[in-house]
């Protein structure tokens, strides 16, 4: 039997409609249940084929878990050797590298000393800051937002240096990007499932969260839908993401990605609606499926020069 198993934590929609709609499937020697552990013994096997990660990112114990089932074989929807090392600030700089669009991004120093640092741990950095070279390059309004995490925490939009300093001295020793702002007329966020198939959503982040999902949107123009499917795809393949959530801001005809270190994505049917819903549970169904039949072997196949999938061999970097 080759297992399914969802790792999981307050989700309440998605997790149960994904093992049901994988079991009703009847495919032969496949199923799937949602996990229950204990202590892990290191180097034992978990006794999944697959498991679907939805909250490791949040829970140090289960992220250590998925890489010790990793060594046993078992495939994990998303690599979580890779999500551990993954950031934000990291993402824009590929994403420039390989040709999408994203806003002018500069990474920032934390603004109190992290855990156990003192000033003289920081003698390679140059103090104060060039701020003017700064605000030059990346404008105003501005973004300062942590270069990881998620949920729009520790989001601030900044319209003016003083506005910015007053939000910096707020951010403690967090590691915070500024980002130029894009003023859009359309955002869409898609699901992005296997590194092969692209949902698009309209969503609008201005709204609250119970009603940034747009109901009943209108169309997409057929060439702004094929940029962002591509770009979408070409992202999740160069990063090696296989459930994901893009985000794109379209500013004068141009999608800019803002968002896409999104590797357990919002899924509760009551945020996203019942048509993203019904979606997401098929696709992930079915990439769950593929894997737990495949002959991949992810012991044997993560190597850190894998973990790009051929990002810089495709962006000329020669390397």
């Amino acid at each position: 039997m080759r297992k399914i198993g969802i790792l999981y934590g307050m989700e309440s929609t998605f997790p149960p409609a994904l093992v049901d709609r994988i079991n009703s499937l009847n495919i032969a020697d496949v199923r799937a249940e949602s996990i229950l552990m204990g202590g892990v013994g290191m180097a034992q096997p978990s006794g999944y084929h697959v498991i679907v990660d939805r909250i490791s990112q949040d829970i140090p114990f289960y992220r250590s878990y998925l890489k010790n089932a990793v060594l046993g074989g078992t495939i994990v929807i998303n690599n979580p050797f890779w999500w551990s090392a993954d950031d934000k600030f990291f993402n824009y700089a590929l994403a420039e590298r390989i040709g999408v669009a994203v806003p002018r991004t500069v990474l920032l120093p934390h603004k109190q000393h992290p855990p156990s640092t003192t000033d003289r741990s920081m003698r390679n950095l140059r103090y104060p800051l060039n701020w003017e070279e700064i605000f030059d390059y990346v404008g105003f309004p501005a973004f300062l937002k942590p270069h990881a995490g998620g949920g729009w925490k520790n989001v601030y939009k900044v319209d003016n240096p003083h506005e910015l300093f007053a939000a910096y001295d707020q951010t403690g020793d967090l590691c915070m990007t500024l980002q130029k702002a894009v003023d859009f007329t359309d955002y869409f966020r898609c699901y992005a499932i296997g590194q092969e198939k692209v949902w698009v959503m309209r969503y609008d982040p201005k709204q609250p969260h119970a009603d940034r999902y747009v109901k009943n949107p209108p169309p997409i123009e057929p060439a702004m839908y094929a940029r962002v499917v591509g770009d979408a795809l070409k992202l999740c393949c160069a990063l090696g993401y296989d459930m994901n959530t893009v985000e794109f801001a379209v500013e004068d005809g141009v999608p800019y990605a803002i968002d896409f270190l999104n590797p357990a994505p919002d899924a509760d049917i009551h945020s996203v609606g019942p048509e993203n819903f019904a979606w997401v549970v098929d696709a992930i169904a079915e990439l769950a499926i593929k894997k737990a039949l495949s002959d991949e072997n992810p012991a044997r196949e993560y190597r850190w020069s894998n973990f790009l999938n051929g990002a810089w061999a495709s962006a000329g970097a020669g390397v």
